[in-house]
């Protein structure tokens, strides 16, 4: 069964299965963008780690974190071109998750590559710093770096009650971009985990999702309409 959503499933930010959710929509993205990558350009999956330290009554409990990211390079050289980072809840509620994000980020900086951040989480606080007054009403952002203007974002939005974007991610500078359709990464992703057996549709979506009331009434009326309330 596919999701109920037109795009984006925010019951997947979910911790129980938001991970095993990152990890099959970074590896869908992987095996789309593969077919538009000439033999100019490798791509591999990467991995940051870091632990996320909780404070209990008399211990701490640390938590593992696991967030994969894909890199596309130059075949000949092994150099940067783009890289394409999947943001976590951890990222965005955080400080260690933050700063390994922006670790990541500045590696993108150093070797003047392009980037693609892709933010599927209400929840915490943005990452980038942009102004988002002006921007349409939106839950997710998706926000393209060129090489050539680093300090310049190339903003697409989407609602939950949306399909996720089409976009152009950059290549090296004498190239054509790639083409990636986020909702043909997202079916996929949803697809392959068999979310539709982790995902309780008759409990309530969890109160850390960040969305508008109207929002929320819409996605009650339309889980009733699926039968799944």
């Amino acid at each position: 069964m596919p999701s109920p959503f037109p795009g984006m499933d925010p019951f997947l930010e979910d911790p129980k299965v938001w991970k095993q959710f990152q990890q099959q929509f970074v590896s869908g993205l992987y095996h789309i963008l593969l077919p538009n990558l000439v033999d100019r350009y490798r791509a591999r999956i990467g991995v940051r780690s870091y632990v996320v330290e909780t404070p209990l009554f008399t211990s701490v409990l640390r938590e593992p974190h696991e967030e994969q990211f894909i890199e596309v390079r130059e075949r000949g050289d092994g150099q940067l071109v783009s890289l394409i980072d999947v943001v976590s809840p951890a990222n965005k509620t955080t400080d260690v998750g933050r700063e390994a994000y922006h670790a990541t980020r500045k590696l993108i900086l150093g070797q003047r590559a392009a980037s693609l951040e892709v933010d599927l989480v209400t929840q915490g606080r943005p990452l980038l710093d942009f102004a988002r007054d002006s921007l349409p009403e939106h839950d997710y952002t998706f926000t393209v770096t060129r090489a050539a203007a680093p300090g310049k974002f190339e903003i697409y939005t989407t609602t939950v009650q949306k399909r996720l974007p089409k976009f152009k991610l950059p290549l090296a500078a004498d190239d054509r971009d790639a083409m990636l359709d986020l909702q043909d990464v997202f079916r996929r992703a949803y697809d392959l985990g068999a979310f539709q057996k982790h995902v309780d549709y008759g409990q309530p979506l969890a109160a850390a999702v960040k969305l508008a009331d109207v929002n929320r009434t819409w996605i009650e009326l339309m889980l009733k309409q699926c039968k799944l309330k």
